[in-house]
């Protein structure tokens, strides 16, 4: 078969499959002849544009399949007052499809298509979705789009030291210090923030009443330590919530981990195979008592406690202000110390969260052979010393009780990284 044929073919088909979607939909503007017709005019008028070299061929299709769009409006039977224009922004776009079979790559134009024929299907879904976002989930939508595609692009991508900001020159250790890259720091936020908000929303559709196990995920997701610090309230105020709320901390802790990856995967994929295996194990023997624990509390009710906005601005500055010092100071620790401060920076920055010391221990693995091989280390050190931050916390806000169950459970993970530290 000729690739002409080839393409015409594909073009005939994508248009079956919209035809198909707003047949079923009871559209009376177009349907299953009407689409394929559309699609197939996109894909003659460029083979008659590029035959004669005249570029208007395609814009005159374009012109007559409007053409046709408004005249079938303007004869349609007004039963429906009022119709909208799906239909007639999808026969404008299959057009285009049709044409671009023809002189772009296929898979752009079968996805397109395919794409079309996906938002088309899916509109109870999607308009359902709109709907039970509120005002506050719309403004965390926006911020978040601000912190990506507004602040982001601006950004200088190059390496600064501390150095350079304070006009000073010291060429000893202006390199070794030049870590401080506002675009690649920027975008770490960028990527924190999204996967909060990702938990943030999945936590909005199922509402508070997500149960127990979807709770620890969610909150997992969102951040663990918020987590731990509103269940801890939660079991203040009310003792025999105590065991909901030590559960609901271990599986959020244990969704930290996956966290972890999915944060080197982005910033160093080699990374992530040094990293994996000790990281799964620490996840796998906090996960274990939080299944056991689950077991004994599954059928008690467990309404999560309200989750805030994941995109301030000002967290997200925070963080950024975080990440950036955390890359600062292991970077100091390997030039001024030999390296010898690694862990301690490791230790306490995961006092405070997890994500910023993961993203930059992930960042000097790409340039450092020494953090590339034994950078594990100081994830598991990271990781030891968040679940030591998430016990005080636990034990000021939640009550001794709480404090000391979840030092028994934490006990394990604790006790596994450091059976790693010392014989791996």
């Amino acid at each position: 078969m000729e690739p002409v044929f080839l393409r015409l073919g594909i073009a005939v088909l994508l248009g079956l499959l919209v035809g198909l979607q707003r047949e079923h939909a009871a559209s009376g503007l177009a349907g299953m002849r009407t689409f394929p017709l559309i699609t197939l005019l996109g894909s003659l008028a460029v083979l008659l544009a590029e035959h004669f070299h005249e570029g208007w061929v395609v814009a005159a299709g374009l012109l007559a399949i409007l053409g046709v769009v408004v005249v079938g409006h303007l004869f349609r039977p007004q039963r429906d007052p009022n119709p909208g224009t799906t239909t007639d922004v999808a026969m404008l776009l299959m057009y285009a499809v049709g044409a671009l079979v023809m002189i772009g790559p296929l898979s752009v134009a079968i996805a397109t298509g395919g794409g079309v024929a996906v938002l088309l299907q899916f509109k109870p879904e999607l308009h359902g979705m709109a709907k039970r976002l509120g005002d506050e989930d719309l403004r965390a939508i926006m911020q978040f789009v601000l912190i990506s595609c507004i602040i982001l692009p601006v950004l200088p991508n190059r390496n600064y030291s501390p150095l350079d900001i304070l006009g000073a020159h010291w060429p000893a250790a202006d390199h070794a210090l030049a870590v401080l890259n506002p675009f690649e720091t920027w975008l770490m936020v960028v990527l924190i923030v999204g996967l909060s908000l990702s938990g943030y929303i999945i936590y909005k559709f199922f509402g508070r009443d997500a149960g127990i196990l979807l709770g620890g995920v969610l909150g997992g997701a969102i951040s663990s330590t918020a987590t731990t610090v509103s269940y801890a309230r939660t079991a203040h105020a009310d003792a025999s919530a105590a065991r909901t709320a030590l559960v609901v901390i271990m599986i959020a802790s244990t969704v930290m981990y996956l966290r972890v990856l999915l944060a080197v995967t982005v910033v160093s994929p080699e990374f992530l195979l040094i990293v994996a295996l000790p990281v799964i194990l620490l996840m796998l023997l906090t996960l274990a008592p939080a299944l056991v624990l689950w077991i004994r509390v599954r059928g008690q009710p467990a309404p999560m406690p309200q989750q805030t906005n994941p995109t301030q601005l000002k967290s997200a500055v925070v963080f950024g202000l975080t990440y950036a010092l955390v890359l600062l100071a292991l970077a100091l620790a390997k030039h001024l110390w030999n390296g010898q401060g690694l862990y301690a920076v490791a230790f306490f920055s995961g006092l405070t969260e997890m994500d910023a010391v993961t993203l930059s221990t992930a960042r000097l693995s790409l340039s450092d052979a020494t953090v590339a091989t034994d950078g594990w280390r100081m994830i598991v050190v990271a990781a030891m010393a968040n679940l030591i931050s998430k016990a005080g916390i636990a034990g000021i806000l939640g009550g001794w009780r709480l404090l000391a169950q979840i030092v028994a459970w934490f006990a394990i993970p604790m006790l596994g990284g450091a059976a790693l530290l010392a014989w791996w």
